[in-house]
């Protein structure tokens, strides 16, 4: 018998011993995975920014606004490109719970300053002539069954009353970005305008916040520092930092909650190897008078060890694919379900090869002290034991 039958046949040997533990390490495996791929799901925003791309704020919070006069003065800073501005609009579709991001948005430069949103050209000139138009992300449309052409009805929260919007334009993400954010819906900021003029006047000509591209042969820190020391000691100063460390500020908000998934990630990998050094523990101690009798036909310490580290492995593989088969499915229902909070929620290969390489690493320390106890046990201790 060869010695990888010999490996296979004495996984088997137990059947159901070991498909309850390949069973508890699939479990575990995909419990690692999901958490894994949420924590990605929390940074998608932070990745998906691009190293050329600022966001200027108030410095005060992000819920003051800038004067719409910035954006001249910001656009002549040297090292800029071209300048956007956007404004948060809160509103609620059909109730609360079918939250989505809402954005009014600069119709003529926002997808310059954007260009991984790809709209089609005769859906960006419908999109342009029609001041209640909007352009919704792909995923969104198909969430909720819209079509180019349907109208959608948001109640709104800082801007009150019934707000209409036509759909002219549905985007798509660029697909070297695959992490950009296909839930966002975007609209004329002129509407936002033109209701504050007609009921808070002096509310009129701001905007939530700027974004400006730059050259790439720029230092984006040098060049935040230079449009916030155009607006230094204003009535409205401003906070200049590249779109990756704007996210991350929203993602520090949820620091804790971060931190809670990580630990359950190591408390995860640590049931693994308790699982598996289990059932090889367990399997040593039954075959120490066999391991005594191999040890008298010629089989050393070393060969032994082969033996306990491919059987562990055996189960660990067997394990390790059932999970892996199993999260798919399952991270596109659970997208699905969640994907109002975590617009990209996608099993990234990472995330697998640190779930196969833990669980390989699981297997083989599973494997050391049944292997130790085998090669210290002489012959005649193994033929004295009973099992």
């Amino acid at each position: 018998m060869t010695l990888l039958r010999l490996i296979v046949y004495n996984a088997l040997r137990h059947k159901l011993r070991t498909v309850l533990t390949v069973l508890g390490l699939a479990i575990a495996v995909l419990a690692f995975a999901m958490l894994r791929t949420m924590v990605d799901a929390w940074y998608a925003g932070v990745n998906a920014s691009q190293q050329n791309r600022l966001i200027s704020r108030n410095a005060v919070s992000l819920a003051f606004p800038l004067p719409l006069a910035y954006r001249d003065r910001i656009a002549q800073v040297p090292g800029i490109t071209a300048v956007t501005y956007g404004d948060w609009f809160g509103g609620v579709y059909i109730d609360e719970k079918n939250f989505f991001a809402q954005f009014g948005v600069d119709a003529d430069t926002w997808f310059r300053v954007y260009p991984e949103y790809r709209v089609p050209p005769d859906q960006m000139d419908a999109f342009s002539q029609e001041r209640n138009a909007a352009i919704v992300g792909r995923k969104l449309a198909e969430r909720y069954g819209w079509h180019l052409g349907d109208t959608v009805r948001l109640r709104g929260t800082f801007y009150p009353g019934d707000w209409d919007f036509v759909i002219r334009g549905i985007y798509a993400a660029d697909p070297n970005v695959k992490t950009a954010d296909e839930t966002q819906m975007f609209f004329h900021w002129d509407s936002l305008e033109q209701y504050l003029r007609q009921t808070l006047a002096d509310a009129a000509g701001h905007v939530g916040f700027y974004a400006f591209t730059i050259d790439r042969t720029q230092d984006p820190a040098a060049i935040g520092r230079a449009v916030d020391a155009l607006f230094a000691n204003s009535l409205a100063e401003t906070l200049t930092e590249t779109e990756r460390e704007f996210q991350l500020g929203f993602v520090s908000m949820t620091e804790a909650i971060l931190l809670a998934i990580q630990a359950i990630s190591i408390m995860i990998v640590g049931l693994i190897l308790i699982v598996l050094a289990n059932t090889m523990a367990m399997s040593a101690r039954e075959r120490a008078t066999e391991y005594a009798v191999m040890k008298t036909m010629g089989f050393s310490p070393a060969r032994l060890a082969v033996l306990i580290a491919g059987e562990s492995l055996v189960i660990a593989i067997a394990g390790g694919f059932v999970g892996m088969l199993a999260v798919f499915p399952l991270a596109e229902a659970f997208g699905a379900a969640v994907g109002t909070f975590f617009p990209v929620f996608k099993i990234s290969g990472a995330t697998l090869a640190a779930a196969s390489g833990l669980d390989l690493a699981a297997a083989v320390v599973a494997a050391a002290i049944p292997s130790w106890f085998v090669a210290r046990t002489t012959v005649a201790e193994g033929l004295r034991h009973v099992g």
